[in-house]
């Protein structure tokens, strides 16, 4: 059975950076980030379209996250970090359609665990 595992996250300083990584992505299939907070929904970060023909962001991560894929891991580059980016990191895995609905969090399927980035100020 497919599985996804995050790995890249950790501590970090405002203004810096961190790559987190996905194993187990499929490549024909449509990949996001989201995040999750502590007694708050899970909201999308970013996803990648199925052989990385396209990108898209939310608005809070725009210019700063950049996100991408190889055969078999995706990722996540986070630069110039704020407090309020601190959240557990989540990838996702659904089918293509999932891509051309945004970052619709009941498109994605397959989950992996998560990876905890907390940002100091």
């Amino acid at each position: 059975q497919a599985q996804l595992v995050e790995s890249g996250g950790g501590s970090v300083q405002a203004g810096g950076s961190l790559r987190l990584a996905c194993a187990g992505a499929q490549y024909t299939y449509c990949m996001a980030w989201f995040r999750q907070t502590s007694g708050n929904e899970r909201e999308g970060v970013a996803s990648i379209y199925p052989g990385a023909t396209s990108t898209s962001y939310a608005d809070s991560v725009k210019g700063r996250f950049t996100i991408s894929r190889d055969e078999n891991t995706l990722y996540l580059y986070l630069n110039n970090v704020v407090p309020e980016d601190t959240a557990m990191y989540h990838c996702a895995a659904g089918p293509g359609s999932a891509c051309v609905q945004g970052l619709e969090i009941t498109k994605y399927n397959l989950w992996g665990q998560g990876t905890q980035v907390t940002v100091s100020s």
